[in-house]
């Protein structure tokens, strides 16, 4: 029974410096936008606040995942602590829900009951949240697909900004036109563009933790082009997941016939990894094989 895979070092995936530099630009912003709700009395402004709030709080929980998710592999974390990025992630995705959800229910409530609103101070407010939020997706644009951690404090900074956008047009409503139901509007709106995007980042964080298959791979492709390969006559306990969203792994138990010899074996064996790393759209770099002998009284006769 011969039993291989790879080792892979584990890099950097997570650029902490835009992080803590975006992390900074919010912590201030978040202070500002706090003092201009308390001046203004607007629920949009307030609204945005209590967004950067858990901006605030999630850019930190992102900070230490990315420290953590650099420390090296250890035996008791064979894998480092990759898994911190969806860790991150889920409990910013969970805390933008709740502000949406807020949001949402306060919005439509000041919709029959709108407060007058300072439009002056609040268009003040609210360019300089966007001037701000506009700096910080700048810091963080490069880096927002390397990971799901990454992928959350983007989308954070990205949301901010279209709260921004909703400040600045409400206070701009009031100040032409004495519209107040602007400001509650404007609230809405700013939920209704968080809880979509929270849902999605919540279900990809929930795919990688309950282990599914990585999207845009077909394990059934994957069987397909192994039993293609030389001598191989089956393939169970076929399995594919991600520790986190840039390490996906896969293991496989391969029936071979019996007239396969340990050079015959090596050679297969390198062309199963050349296979799920080189062939598929997601590159499974971290794979193992147990390659069985046709007459081995093993699992194989009752495993799919």
């Amino acid at each position: 029974m011969t039993e291989t895979g790879h080792s892979h070092g584990i890099g950097d995936p997570t650029p902490r410096n835009r992080l803590v530099i975006a992390f900074a630009i919010t912590s201030s912003v978040f202070i500002v936008e706090v003092i201009g709700a308390i001046i203004t009395g607007s629920l949009a402004l307030l609204v945005d606040a209590a967004h950067m709030l858990t901006d605030v709080i999630g850019l930190a929980m992102a900070v230490t995942a990315a420290h953590l998710m650099n420390r090296p592999p250890t035996p008791k974390y064979t894998f480092g602590l990759q898994r911190t990025e969806v860790l991150g992630a889920l409990a910013q995705a969970a805390l933008l829900l709740g502000v949406g959800i807020f949001a949402l229910v306060e919005g439509v409530r000041r919709l029959f009951e709108p407060p007058e609103i300072a439009s002056g101070s609040l268009l003040f407010f609210g360019i300089v949240g966007l001037v701000a939020n506009i700096a910080s997706m700048l810091v963080l644009f490069s880096g927002r697909g390397r990971n799901l951690n990454m992928r959350a404090a983007f989308l954070e900074v990205v949301n901010d900004a279209l709260g921004s956008v909703g400040v600045i047009a409400s206070a701009i409503l009031i100040a032409v036109f004495g519209w107040y139901q602007a400001d509650a509007v404007a609230g809405v709106l700013i939920a209704l563009l968080i809880i979509p995007r929270t849902l999605i980042l919540l279900r990809a964080s929930g795919r990688v933790l309950m282990e599914s298959t990585p999207a845009g791979l077909d394990l059934e492709d994957v069987r397909r082009h192994i039993l293609a390969l030389p001598h191989v006559v089956a393939v169970h306990d076929l399995h594919a997941t991600q520790v986190s969203t840039d390490l996906p792994t896969l293991t496989a138990h391969v029936v071979v016939d019996d007239t396969v010899t340990m050079e015959a074996s090596a050679a297969l064996l390198t062309s199963l990894q050349q296979c799920v790393s080189e062939h598929f759209a997601v590159s499974i770099e971290h794979s193992t094989f147990q390659i069985e002998p046709e007459s081995h009284p093993g699992e194989h006769d009752t495993h799919a």
